[in-house]
């Protein structure tokens, strides 16, 4: 995508969408490329993890991502560009400037709808290269009322993708020193370990954990977030439900992986967050207790002081059980081979989160195709379409191919939101279809 298309002004759409709106109120998303400094089997990461599985036993999965994802020292995130072309994956900010501009105009809808005229945060989970939040600001910066209501705070624990935000968003090159944190006082988070000013004049602000943010009225984003926690395996046995642990293989003939899987011999201290409903036909489960507590942390923010929250990445509503994998070179990978050289990832269970979530209304989860396409996707596109030069045309068609055909990205992404509603049959936009839509497609 050319900086002419991103450009290019999102205003006449939003105008018909404000207009209509006052009237009613693929797997393959990770496409793994090369590793430019391919990990060996006497990586820190490999070496730690054998260690520690000789000295305490077997790991449970949810340890043994933690530590090759976002260890200090060579987690995969930590401290190297993972995605685009030139990394492991890419995602849908990246792909098109129609994805997150359709973002910010659900932000600006809905904080329209629910607080405005207030100042609010935009809070983003797990920001990646920060080009969701220029492309979020880009259509703020559209909207006098809203422009200068807002302050972006970032929560990244990866040293150089903070870096790599901070340039995106504000032109900085100055490194990023995530042990300079302030002295939080007790009962209070850290607080920003680094701050800035965007080239749209947004002040910005880096933290480590949610718990960091200060707490107010807020927006709270999450883009390929959620599946990257850890999870628990737990497998259906003849002796009940064990969990999925990680030891070291002991087969001297094994010529692919130092680990294997086992079960447990009986219940675990994650057991207790394994809740199987009578009936349940899975003979997998897979838990993620980091996952509910964020989004009851969020849930639990909305409803004291305000705002609105969405959740967007590939999952399910409690159907699918075994789908922890690794991501390398554009094919699935063994996970547990050359742990730090491939992107470890799980689906989302949305049922699952739901239940943690009280006190605030949930809509969705709806798939990354009606979603765009009930926020104007089509009519967006028509627009890039008319302004662009022919030989950008291809990479805006397929660009919208990709986020919305149900065979690639269009059905695998979920969008899920919370949010207080003003009045009980309030529906945030995005996932109902609107009227005008249904008459111009």
């Amino acid at each position: 995508m050319t900086c002419l298309q991103r450009s290019q002004s999102i205003l006449p759409l939003l105008c018909t969408r404000r207009l209509k709106r006052l009237q009613f109120a693929s797997l393959c998303c990770r496409h793994a490329q090369p590793f430019s400094s391919a990990t060996t089997s006497n990586s820190k990461v490999l070496q730690y993890l054998k260690a520690r599985i000789k000295a305490g036993g077997p790991i449970t999965v949810a340890e043994y991502m933690k530590t090759v994802l976002t260890s200090a020292e060579s987690g995969y995130y930590m401290h190297k560009d993972v995605f685009g072309s030139k990394g492991d994956f890419i995602t849908s900010p990246e792909i098109s400037q129609m994805f997150g501009e359709m973002l910010g105009v659900w932000c600006v809808n809905e904080w329209n709808n629910l607080c405005a005229g207030q100042p609010v945060q935009l809070v983003e989970l797990g920001p990646g290269r920060g080009t969701l939040a220029e492309d979020l600001l880009r259509v703020f910066s559209q909207f006098p009322d809203m422009k200068d209501k807002i302050s972006l705070h970032l929560v990244e624990v990866s040293p150089a993708l903070s870096q790599m935000q901070a340039q995106r968003l504000s032109g900085s090159t100055a490194p990023s020193n995530l042990s300079d944190l302030s002295d939080g006082k007790e009962g209070e988070g850290l607080g920003p370990y680094r701050q800035e000013k965007s080239k749209f004049g947004v002040e910005v602000s880096w933290y480590r954990a949610l718990e960091d943010v200060p707490k107010g009225l807020s927006v709270f984003l999450a883009h390929e977030f959620l599946d990257a926690l850890p999870i628990h395996k737990f497998q259906k046995t003849e002796k009940g439900w064990c969990e999925v642990l990680i030891d070291l293989n002991k087969d001297a003939s094994s010529e692919n992986s130092p680990f294997h899987f086992v079960l447990s011999p009986g219940k675990t201290a994650a057991s207790s967050f394994l809740r199987v409903a009578e009936g349940e036909r899975r003979d997998h489960i897979e838990v993620c207790p980091v996952a509910g507590q964020t989004v009851q942390e969020v849930a639990q923010r909305i409803r004291q002081h305000g705002g609105f929250g969405l959740f967007v990445d590939y999952g399910h509503s409690g159907e699918k059980g075994d789908t922890f994998r690794a991501f390398k070179q554009h094919e699935l990978h063994d996970p547990l081979v050359e742990p730090g050289s491939a992107d470890l990832t799980a689906d989302v269970d949305f049922a699952y989160l739901q239940r943690y979530i009280q006190g605030v209304s949930t809509f969705g989860p709806v798939t990354q195709q009606d979603f765009l396409v009930n926020m104007g996707i089509g009519v967006r596109l028509q627009m890039l379409l008319q302004k662009a030069k022919q030989e950008q045309w291809k990479s805006l068609l397929t660009g919208y191919d990709m986020l919305t055909n149900p065979n690639k990205m269009g059905e695998r992404f979920k969008f899920m939101a919370l949010l207080t509603p003003p009045s009980r049959d309030y529906v945030p936009a995005g996932f109902h279809r609107p009227d005008f839509l249904n008459t111009q497609f």
